[in-house]
């Protein structure tokens, strides 16, 4: 039950829904699935709009600000820096199975700009973060991803042996963008850090001009964990 309960938080999460919608995201019965979104509004966890759509609560709020992570903690300063640095869309992604989740994002104060809010979760199978979270993905992960993805095997190799990856108009129309993975002290990649915004700015060969700031971030990123 405590899955199913994730679930209907998550389908929430994505986007504010009502029942008939909350059912066809998690797959769960009509009944089940009215029960644990109005048990999760008892506690908070999820608020029902005037509209009658369910939206994440404000005990979520609450609880996240009680948690600590590092790799966000780190992000609060080399983001901005970044942002600063490169006048463009500054985003951080974790992987979540065969996804990836914006956990945080810094963004100019005015112009065009390409914006992910936080907590969106955005496909594995197109874009410069992508193939970051794909290149140091464990085999199974990869095979999956790579069965729908625009980019191939080859590529990420070519990831691997450059240290980033960059994007012209895979994940949007319009966009490029350049990302870095993220280690831990280990040595794991935890997380990619990604800077992306117009072709008309970016350019179609995006990593010659930001390549190397974004795998300063990640350094710097690292040395904070």
């Amino acid at each position: 039950m405590l899955d199913k309960a994730v679930a209907v938080l998550h389908a929430v999460a994505k986007e504010p829904c009502g029942l008939a919608e909350l059912c066809n995201r998690t797959g769960l019965p009509r009944a089940t699935a009215h029960r644990l979104a109005v048990g999760l509004e008892v506690h908070r966890l999820l608020r029902r709009g005037s509209d009658g759509r369910w939206r994440p609560g404000a005990a979520l709020s609450e609880l996240a600000g009680r948690a600590t992570d590092p790799l966000l903690d780190a992000a609060v300063t080399v983001l901005p820096r970044l942002r600063d640095i490169t006048g463009e869309s500054v985003q951080l992604y974790r992987r979540d199975g065969i996804q990836r989740v914006c956990v945080a994002a810094a963004e100019p104060p005015s112009g065009l700009r390409d914006t992910v809010p936080v907590g969106a979760r955005l496909p594995m199978t197109a874009g410069s973060g992508a193939k970051v979270l794909a290149a140091w993905a464990d085999p199974a992960t990869q095979r999956a991803v790579l069965a729908e993805a625009v980019y191939g095997e080859r590529t990420l190799i070519e990831v691997r042996r450059r240290g980033w990856a960059q994007s012209v108009a895979e994940r949007e129309a319009g966009v490029a963008s350049v990302s870095a993975p993220v280690r831990d002290g280990n040595g794991q990649v935890v997380a990619a850090v990604s800077v992306s915004g117009p072709i008309d700015r970016m350019g179609r060969r995006p990593g010659a001009r930001w390549a190397a700031d974004l795998l300063a971030a990640a350094e710097a990123l690292q040395s904070r964990l």
